[in-house]
């Protein structure tokens, strides 16, 4: 991609950043209802099938990853006009979401400010090593990084340690701000009271095999969704001073192109380019601005299909060389290597 400035691309992206309330105010409703009445009919499916339950709670937890991404365009300040209105739907559905609204907000903006930046790695994203630092890691480092980048580990183990661990404790980015840890801990004592409530109102059964089911498979598909945005073969990263926005939007993230059913559950996040490109912009005209505006059309198109393959591929390093994601194995073979020189 030729270097586009900013004077030449905002311009035609402004139009599309002004939140509409009633649009807004829709979306609520028809996330959060349904999110109710599944969880309500799970509840009521445990006297009739275990299977059936959890067949309630999958469809669940996908309104939940919808409600997340209510939060997330609140936290952008683009869901609503207003700061106390984003804010307010924000820490309610923080609470629901199991993510403190706040401390998720400051590393998500840092995210945006530096995603695709070689220089400011490690916070709000998904960690990457360079080919480079992981051949001069020491085994422990190495072992530590494979652990971490195991898909098995990363969306079955991953939901439990960040939703329903990490974002109870005030730690990392930001942590030491008072709005941070009081954003985390009055999630945490709103999140106590619903679980009481749950406990009070609807047993122990219902919280272990509906209430925690849903934020599981909701944690499972939100990691999935975001390793699978940022992380592709010819994935954009790049050195300061030389990292651009623009290339970091549309080069650094893909365009998930999803079944219409499945765009409408998640938010329309698949047009994930778009988002880093300008965050302004409310979910509900992301579609829009794919049709509308060229500039945005030359993102790596993903499927549904291609997603899975990402996410399950040997590609875990940064090789500043090739310009390319590669695996541990061509990571290996070259330390093998290595080692058979010293050798000689």
């Amino acid at each position: 991609m030729k270097k586009i400035e900013p004077r030449d691309w905002i311009p035609l992206i402004k139009p599309y950043t002004k939140p509409n309330v009633a649009r807004s105010l829709r979306q609520v409703a028809n996330t959060l209802l349904p999110l109710l009445l599944l969880f309500y009919l799970a509840h009521r499916a445990l006297s009739v099938s275990l299977f059936l339950t959890l067949a309630l709670d999958a469809l669940a937890a996908l309104f939940l990853v919808r409600l997340f991404i209510l939060q997330h365009d609140a936290g952008h300040g683009s869901f609503f006009p207003k700061k106390w209105m984003n804010d307010l739907l924000g820490f309610l559905a923080g609470v629901l979401t199991l993510v403190p609204y706040h401390h998720w907000q400051l590393s998500h903006a840092r995210h945006h400010a530096t995603s695709g930046n070689l220089d400011k790695r490690g916070v709000g994203d998904i960690y990457t090593m360079t080919l480079e630092e992981y051949l001069k890691a020491s085994p422990w480092d190495r072992l530590k990084y494979r652990l971490y980048r195991n898909p098995w580990i990363m969306f079955f183990l991953g939901p439990i340690y960040v939703f329903m661990l990490s974002y109870r404790l005030p730690l990392g980015y930001g942590s030491d701000k008072p709005s941070v840890r009081n954003s985390v801990a009055l999630t945490n004592l709103f999140l106590a009271l619903l679980l009481a409530g749950i406990v009070a109102f609807f047993g122990v059964k219902t919280l272990l095999f509906v209430y925690l089911p849903i934020q599981y498979l909701a944690g499972m598909i939100g990691i999935f969704l975001f390793y699978v945005q940022h992380q592709f073969e010819d994935v954009y990263w790049e050195h300061n001073p030389r990292w651009e926005h623009l290339k970091a939007a549309m080069e650094g993230s893909t365009y998930l192109k999803l079944p219409k059913v499945l765009q409408w559950l998640t938010g329309n996040i698949g047009f994930h380019h778009i988002h880093h490109l300008a965050p302004k912009i409310p979910n509900y005209l992301l579609p829009k601005v794919q049709e509308e505006v060229d500039l945005v059309k030359v993102a790596p198109t993903v499927t549904l299909k291609d997603a899975f393959k990402i996410a399950f591929a040997d590609m875990h390093l940064y090789d500043e060389e090739s310009r390319k994601l590669v695996g541990f194995k061509e990571a290996h073979q070259r330390l093998r290597e290595a080692q058979g020189k010293k050798a000689y």
